[in-house]
C-alpha cells in the first residue's frame, strides 16, 4: 500500500511537469486515490475472508472424528454365525 500511496502522489507530479494542467492533475489524483481506496478494501476483505476460512480448517483438523472399533461399517462388520436363505450343499 506503501508504493499506492507514492504513486498517488508521484503521478500528479509527473503530469503537471510534462504539462497537463493541474486540474486534469487533482482529477487524476482523486481517480488514483479512489481506485486505491476501493483495492485496499476488497485486499483488507479477502485477507479476513482467507484467514477465518483458515481458521475453520484448523479447527475440523483439531477435532478428533470419533470412530471407534465397534462403529465399523462395511465387510466383516457382521461376525458370528451367517444364515444363508438357501439349502446347502450338506442338505
Amino acid at each position: 500500500m506503501r508504493w499506492a500511496a507514492f504513486s498517488c502522489l508521484l503521478v500528479p507530479v509527473v503530469l503537471v511537469v510534462y504539462g497537463t494542467s493541474f486540474g486534469g492533475a487533482a482529477v487524476a489524483t482523486l481517480g488514483l486515490a479512489a481506485v486505491t481506496a476501493a483495492c485496499r478494501v476488497l485486499l483488507r476483505h479477502s485477507e479476513r475472508t482467507e484467514r477465518s476460512a483458515a481458521r475453520i480448517l484448523a479447527e475440523d483438523r483439531l477435532t478428533p472424528s470419533h470412530r471407534g472399533r465397534h462403529s465399523r461399517a462395511g465387510a466383516g462388520g457382521q461376525r458370528g454365525c451367517q444364515v444363508s436363505s438357501g439349502m446347502s450343499p450338506q442338505d
